[in-house]
């Protein structure tokens, strides 16, 4: 009998394809997927309300970020609220990442500009890219330290330079805190630039904290009976490592899966097909932190469940919407001076609130005046537009 606080429904298959439509059961109500995750890094949205998500975007769950809640404003604050739920008035299924891709980004990636995507061609690199190594001059570069070993992270806060640890069960023990519905495994997030050699020994280790992170969260019954723990698959773009992981993940008692790490944009479709032709059709997979239309559609034809991504409100505060045009799916910068006579919906195809109810024009002249406004209805806007896309290829599969 599975006593698990999550389970995964398959409502209809893509003949022909990985892709599905289910639905996700957690503790603080159903996730009909595919899905996309609102990204509510320090346990906000930025620049909305929790009450915008239901009420204008219509986002099933949200995604906050265990390294910055951790430091701020400390997990235990959370815990003594409630929880994540209850202290950031979230209402809805809500998930919490490791902290790995942190490792990622405070190490190897860190002032490099890398992404979980490389630009151009993915370069290999002989040098191990295991971490700067500790001097003073670095740890006075406050957040730039980053050191891993086998047992864990450790690393300084980009707040105050002060130095922190972070192992399996430490994170596992943070995100029982926080008290999100889905929790993610430690895991080890590498540079699509790095060496295979680097990949093989991050994804090996990534397995070992895998193994620690279901330890610690057995051994935490009232976690247990609330929380969903996922593994998160490694390997970077190298496909026999993406297969290693996804068998090695498969046979431990995880909730569901992430598929993490770093890509080419090439490789991204050979990744998720053979991942996801072994993980067990019975469990929701989630991709971790890639959230374009065009990856969402990918991955949901390649067995993708559930998807985050930062952009729609990154780009949204610096006054960047999505708008379909006849060639498909495009960024649009309001601060093209063409907008500012552009008395038009942001976008024609879009019924969202902003489109109901502000034009181009407006938007611009937010922007350019630097109103706080502007973030917040760009937000709702590219929320609400990647929000209901991958909806509208939910209904798709069901309509089939």
């Amino acid at each position: 009998m599975n006593t698990s606080p999550i389970s995964f429904t398959i409502e209809k298959r893509i003949p022909g394809t990985l892709g599905r439509a289910g639905v996700i059961h957690t503790p603080h109500g159903d996730i009909e997927t595919p899905a996309f995750v609102a990204v509510g890094t320090k346990g906000t949205v930025k620049s909305i309300k929790p009450e915008d998500m239901r009420d204008y975007v219509g986002n099933q769950v949200a995604l906050a970020n265990t390294y910055h809640l951790f430091l701020q404003p400390g997990a235990d604050v959370i815990k003594e609220a409630g929880g994540l739920h209850a202290f950031a008035n979230w209402q809805l299924p809500t998930m919490t990442d490791s902290g790995g891709f942190q490792v990622f980004s405070l190490g190897a990636a860190f002032g490099k500009g890398v992404t979980k995507f490389a630009k151009g061609e993915a370069a290999e690199t002989t040098e191990k890219q295991s971490l700067n190594v500790y001097s003073k001059e670095l740890a006075a570069e406050h957040g730039k330290l980053c050191v891993i070993d086998e047992e864990g992270v450790t690393f300084t806060s980009h707040l105050d330079g002060s130095m922190h640890r972070f192992t399996a069960e430490r994170s596992i023990e943070i995100q029982h805190q926080i008290g999100a519905d889905i929790i993610i495994a430690f895991d080890e997030c590498t540079s699509p630039t790095a060496s295979k050699e680097y990949q093989r020994e991050a994804m090996d280790r990534t397995h070992r904290w895998a193994k620690r992170s279901i330890l610690a969260h057995k051994q935490d019954y009232a976690s247990l009976k609330k929380q969903g723990l996922y593994g998160v698959v490694q390997g970077g773009r190298h496909l026999d490592l993406r297969e290693e992981s996804a068998r090695a993940l498969s046979a431990m008692d995880f909730d569901g899966f992430g598929i993490g790490g770093s890509f080419t944009k090439e490789d991204l479709g050979d990744a998720l097909r053979v991942v996801n032709e072994i993980l067990p059709e019975d469990k929701p997979r989630h991709l971790l932190g890639i959230g374009e239309p065009e990856d969402i559609t990918e991955g949901v034809k390649l067995g993708c469940d559930t998807f985050d991504c930062v952009a729609p409100t990154r780009i949204a505060r610096t006054g960047t919407i999505y708008e379909r045009t006849n060639q498909g799916h495009q960024r649009t910068n309001l601060l093209n001076s063409r907008y500012q006579r552009d008395f038009s919906k942001p976008d024609e195809s879009c019924d969202c609130y902003v489109c109901k109810n502000y034009t181009k024009a407006y938007l611009a002249h937010l922007f350019r005046s630097q109103e706080m406004l502007g973030a917040h209805l760009a937000s709702l806007h590219n929320l609400y537009y990647i929000v209901n896309f991958t909806k509208r290829l939910r209904e798709e599969i069901l309509s089939r």
